[in-house]
């Protein structure tokens, strides 16, 4: 397999395992988008992190593969291409990327995919598909932008250019530097300490969020406030309460 699902601690983390550098071939593609349906399914997967492994998280498309399709093909195939990243970015749990070495055109794509992004101090990541005379199409144009901002989209795009861990911490490409031995356990804590939280509420708070980031404020609002509604038909409403009511703010236990 190109990518497998472990779990540990509530945490699921979905390996991609395609050495050298984790090339996102169509059959890697395609098993994204199952390991984002399984842990979406699973109960026993309360977060997930995304991982590439010690050395490079993913650097990029398979060029080789890309280069055989023609416009026919690349109709097909990008429609599941982008279908299997927005699997991933929809798993209705809390995601952290770990992100290590490289994080290149697709593999930027893939962790822009998760809410919270870890990076190694030697990470380096970037949308170079210019350089090839493309865009991004894994989502790279609007997910970046959302995130760091169309200006500095456009300069990251335009000139394909990679970007270090500390740029990308400070454009907010990245949440958090960590040195590279580390980024997979500050990754999966993080992830262990949110798999212990209220799971419909953690799914309401993110769902609210991304789905409000796309329409207007009003729109935006009217999602957060049947989701608040809808969460006091909850156990985990009733337990959060209680425990804040009898023993204080804070202690609750969700699971």
């Amino acid at each position: 397999m190109t990518a497998h699902l472990e779990v540990r601690d509530g945490v699921g983390t979905i390996r991609l395992d395609r050495p050298p550098m984790n090339a996102l071939d169509v059959a890697t593609q395609d098993r994204l988008r199952e390991l984002a349906e399984e842990a979406t399914r699973r109960d026993d997967v309360r977060a997930v992190v995304l991982y590439g492994g010690e050395k490079v998280f993913a650097a990029g498309a398979d060029i080789k593969e890309m280069q055989a399709m023609d416009h026919p093909a690349m109709v097909v195939r990008s429609k599941a291409l982008q279908d299997s990243f927005t699997a991933v970015a929809r798993i209705p749990k809390p995601v952290v990327a770990a992100v290590t070495g490289y994080a290149l055109g697709g593999g930027c794509e893939l962790a822009l995919c998760a809410d919270f992004r870890i990076a190694a101090d030697n990470a380096k990541l970037g949308q170079p598909e210019i350089l090839l005379g493309l865009i991004p199409g894994a989502g790279g144009t609007q997910r970046l932008a959302r995130l760091v901002g169309p200006s500095r989209a456009k300069d990251l795009i335009f000139t394909g250019r990679h970007v270090r861990a500390e740029e990308a911490l400070t454009i907010g490409l990245v949440d958090r530097v960590a040195p590279a031995a580390e980024v997979y356990e500050q990754a999966h804590a993080w992830a262990a300490a949110l798999a212990k939280g209220p799971a419909l509420a953690l799914r309401a708070a993110k769902e609210s969020i991304d789905a409000g980031l796309e329409t207007d404020i009003d729109t935006g609002l009217t999602i957060e406030r049947n989701w608040f509604a809808g969460l006091f038909a909850t156990e985990d409403r009733e337990r959060g309460m209680r425990s804040f009511v009898e023993d204080g703010p804070g202690k609750a236990k969700f699971l």
